[in-house]
């Protein structure tokens, strides 16, 4: 029986959950972002009604890292700031595109955006879901 040695070995393993998740959840974010900003009238409304939604989406994503996936809140804390940094970055390309389809160009701010909107909410985020996964009861308080 002649095996190969293991760092030969290729196994073709799914994308992990957290991945598939912080995926979906940023392009979420990016929809809502988008799909909100489209109203002309009560502009205010919809822009509180899509910070809402966001929120929604942001307390579901740490919930389902924490009882879930079962993840320690610096883990669940970084896969929730990938899932934000992702729509941040997909709302400063969409600015960016906007601000092209609108004959202005590329001004150097939007390029600046694509770089700092995702770390700029990234940090928050993380924050948020490390201090939320830490107070939140752990997993074996509940069996």
């Amino acid at each position: 029986d002649r095996r190969e040695p293991k760092a030969a070995q290729v196994s073709a393993s799914p994308p992990r959950p957290w991945i598939r998740a912080a995926i979906f959840l940023g392009v979420a974010y990016i929809v809502i972002g988008r799909v909100f900003a489209v109203p002309t009238d009560h502009v205010q409304a919809w822009r509180l009604a899509a910070w809402a939604i966001s929120g929604v989406v942001y307390a579901a994503h740490i919930w389902y890292e924490h009882f879930t996936l079962r993840n320690s809140p610096r883990v669940a804390g970084a896969h929730v700031a990938m899932a934000v940094a992702i729509g941040g970055f997909g709302l400063a390309v969409a600015g960016l595109i906007h601000s092209l389809s609108s004959g202005s160009g590329i001004r150097p701010a939007w390029l600046i955006a694509i770089v700092i909107w995702p770390v700029m909410l990234a940090i928050p985020a993380f924050l948020g879901a490390y201090v939320a996964g830490s107070v939140l009861p752990s997993q074996s308080a509940e069996r």
